[in-house]
């Protein structure tokens, strides 16, 4: 008591005022902060590195978003808009992108293996050296996309755009559909087409 009554004393001649260390913000752990952003999911948002698999994320507004190093497996991505987002060596394994826009985006060593891309816009994507094995790009729009080094065995690409899309050094192989694709010259590849357009 007598402790405590000196100190008010000294701080009122100071004119200083005794905080209640009850009424103080408790600090921001790093690991708490990483879990605020990685449920922030508005344009421009910063997921670096988070982990979000299995997360349902139907129709977000990602536009510009920084998703390098992401982990999104077995995630629904359906219609969300990932215009211009980094996807850099994101893992998007098994993820439901139908119907997204990746208009412009950045998915240079992505992992897209067994993805839906049905429908999706990948125009100016950039697709370098990304892992495309066993993902559907049913009626996707591809159009001057950047598909060097892709790897796409058994990749589907049925009534895709690919006119004046980069596909040097991409690999692919007897499975990959071609059936009803727009090929990069502007040719529509036949209904059989497989492991090359017909």
């Amino acid at each position: 008591m007598l402790a405590t009554a000196l100190a008010t004393a000294a701080l009122a001649t100071t004119g200083a005022t005794i905080t209640d260390a009850a009424a103080a913000p408790a600090p921001v752990s790093a690991a708490a902060a990483a879990e605020d952003r990685c449920t922030t999911f508005t344009p421009d948002a910063d997921l670096h590195d988070c982990n979000l698999r299995g997360a349902d994320l139907y129709g977000a507004n990602l536009y510009g978003a920084n998703l390098y190093g992401a982990s999104l497996t077995g995630a629904n991505l359906s219609g969300v808009n990932l215009t211009r987002a980094n996807l850099f060596m994101a893992d998007l394994t098994g993820v439901n992108l139908t119907g997204a826009d990746l208009i412009d985006a950045q998915l240079i060593n992505t992992r897209l293996t067994g993805a839906n891309l049905t429908r999706a816009n990948l125009s100016g994507a950039n697709l370098w050296g990304a892992h495309l094995e066993r993902a559907e790009f049913a009626r996707a729009d591809l159009t001057g996309a950047n598909l060097f080094g892709a790897y796409a065995p058994a990749t589907g690409f049925a009534d895709a755009n690919l006119t004046g899309a980069t596909i040097d050094g991409w690999t692919i192989n007897f499975l990959t559909v071609f059936r009803g694709a727009t090929w990069t010259d502007g040719r529509t590849c036949k209904f059989l087409s497989q492991g090359a357009c017909d």
